[in-house]
C-alpha cells in the first residue's frame, strides 16, 4: 500500500456540504453517519453550527496532521429545518432594517450579505467600503433593535462576487461561489508562464481582479516549461542549429530561427545538445 493510499484510508470519512448561508463546498467529517447527496445536515463550522446540503459523499482525501476539520453534527430533522425558515425570515427583515439605518446615517458602505447563525445568537453584516468605515453607532442601534448580538465585517471584491454569484467566461458557476474553500495568490507571472495575452481584460473575472483559474494548472505549465531550453538559447538540432524563438509547453517543442532565417518545429528528442550562449 503506497504512502498516499494510506493516508486516505486512515483519514476520517468525508462529505462535501454546501452550508445555506453560501460559500464554496466544504469537507466535513461524517463519522459513521450513512449520508447521500442531497441530504440537509447540520454542521460545526469555525463560526458555530450550520444548516447545510450534502453535495458529495464519496470525499477521498488525506487530511493532514492538525488540520482544522468541521464534522457533521447529524441529518437535519423537521425542527432544524423549520429553525432556518424562522432564520431566513430574520435575515430579510435585519437587512431591510440595515440598509434604512446606513442610508439614515450616511455611511459609505455597501451592505452586501446578511447572515444569521443557526443557533440565532449573532447576526453577521458583510459590506464593502472603499475606506474604513466607523459603524460603531450602527452596531449599537442594531443590536438594540435586533435584541442579538451584530457583527459587522468588511469584505473585498473577491468576496463580495463570492457572495453574489454569477456566470464565469467559461459558461460554469464562478469557482469562488460553487466550490473554491479559499482565496490564494495570483500573478500575472502565471499568466505569463502559461503563453495566455496579458490584456486585463481577459485576464480579469467577475471581481476585477486576477482569475482565480489562472492558478489551477500553473504548476504543471512551469515544470513542464523547465523541460524546455529558454527562449533566446542556442540549441543543437537534427533539424539544424539555431536560436530559440518559441515554446509550446504543452506539446513540449520549440520553434528554431536557423542562420538563414527560416524557422523549424522540433521536440525534445530531436535537440542533439544544448550550446552555451555566445
Amino acid at each position: 500500500m503506497s504512502d498516499e493510499t494510506a493516508s486516505v484510508a486512515n483519514s476520517p470519512r468525508l462529505v462535501g456540504v454546501r452550508c445555506e448561508s453560501g460559500g464554496g463546498v466544504r469537507p466535513y467529517s461524517c463519522g459513521a453517519l450513512e449520508l447521500q447527496p442531497g441530504d440537509q445536515v447540520v454542521v460545526e463550522t469555525e463560526r458555530g453550527s450550520a444548516l447545510g446540503t450534502v453535495v458529495r459523499s464519496d470525499l477521498l482525501r488525506p487530511v493532514e496532521a492538525g488540520a482544522k476539520l468541521g464534522r457533521v453534527i447529524k441529518k437535519a430533522d423537521g425542527r432544524d429545518l423549520a429553525r432556518e425558515d424562522a432564520n431566513l425570515r430574520r435575515q430579510r427583515e435585519a437587512q431591510r432594517i440595515a440598509l434604512h439605518r446606513i442610508r439614515e446615517r450616511g455611511l459609505a458602505m455597501k451592505l452586501i450579505s446578511v447572515e444569521c447563525s443557526f443557533d440565532g445568537g449573532k447576526i453577521s453584516f458583510y459590506f464593502c467600503a472603499e475606506g474604513r468605515v466607523d459603524f460603531r453607532d450602527l452596531v449599537r442601534d442594531l443590536a438594540h433593535t435586533l435584541h442579538t448580538r451584530i457583527e459587522m465585517k468588511q469584505i473585498g471584491a473577491r468576496d463580495e462576487t463570492r457572495f453574489i454569484g454569477g456566470i464565469a467566461a467559461c459558461g460554469r458557476e464562478l469557482c469562488c461561489a460553487s466550490w473554491l474553500t479559499e482565496f490564494e495568490a495570483i500573478s500575472v507571472k502565471m499568466a505569463k508562464d502559461q503563453g495566455l495575452s496579458l490584456n486585463p481584460t481577459k485576464l480579469a473575472g467577475m471581481c476585477g481582479r486576477l482569475k482565480c483559474c489562472l492558478r489551477f494548472e500553473y504548476l504543471t505549465y512551469r515544470e513542464l516549461g523547465r523541460r524546455l531550453p529558454a527562449i533566446g538559447s542556442a540549441v543543437a538540432c537534427v533539424k539544424g542549429d539555431g536560436v530559440v524563438t518559441h515554446q509550446d509547453v504543452l506539446k513540449q517543442t520549440v520553434k528554431i530561427r536557423h542562420q538563414d532565417g527560416s524557422e523549424t518545429e522540433a521536440s525534445l528528442e530531436e535537440l542533439v545538445e544544448r550550446k552555451a550562449q555566445p
